[in-house]
């Protein structure tokens, strides 16, 4: 039996579901084990999942002109997705990589619209996350305009600080829209502090 007391947590605090409810949700779930370095999905697939990580963390960039840009780190129990191309059928335009070995709950699409169509409370769950979604996006522009990288990378610190150490300075300097000569110094700060 798999442990799904995670999802539960995260989805009781968007909207609790009586036990028939919950019965038929976690009955639809699939636990999925990846490597490091694997992919949930890659540019140019469409995506067909909501993912959440059980444990582990991921990585979402594009490529442009053979650069890679990291938009976004995704950490223990947070729901994950290519959420343009799941919500537009579009291929999507990200990577999202594993940065550790991770065990994934995939929910599928399929599932999750059969699950709003039959559930007023799915239907709410559908609505939360998207609004979650669309504020996370907004957080992080604010953020990068009104905030210093060091103000970010202590925010970053702050929500999986192990992880934040063994990112590379690669990766964490491109999410930080800084130079790695930047993070570099900033990391040296902080590990003072």
């Amino acid at each position: 039996m798999s442990d799904f007391s995670l999802i539960q947590q995260a989805i009781y605090k968007l909207q609790p579901l009586d036990a028939a409810e919950w019965d038929d949700f976690s009955g639809k779930l699939l636990v999925k084990q990846y490597a490091k370095g694997d992919f949930l999905v890659r540019e140019g697939q469409v995506e067909n999942f909501v993912y959440f990580l059980n444990k582990g963390a991921t990585r979402h960039y594009f490529i442009k002109d053979g650069k890679e840009f990291t938009v976004d780190f995704q950490f223990q129990g947070d729901f994950v997705t290519a959420y343009y191309s799941l919500i537009t059928r579009e291929p999507s335009t990200v990577f999202i990589e594993l940065l550790e070995n991770a065990e994934v709950i995939a929910i599928s699409l399929e599932f999750l619209n059969e699950f709003y169509s039959k559930y007023h409370h799915g239907e709410k769950i559908g609505r939360l996350i998207a609004e979650y979604q669309y504020i996370k996006r907004l957080r992080k522009e604010m953020d990068l305009l009104s905030h210093t990288a060091e103000e970010r990378y202590a925010a970053l610190m702050r929500r999986n600080p192990d992880l934040i150490q063994q990112i590379s300075v690669k990766h964490l300097s491109s999410y930080l829209g800084i130079h790695p000569e930047s993070l570099s110094r900033i990391r040296k700060q902080h590990s003072r502090n």
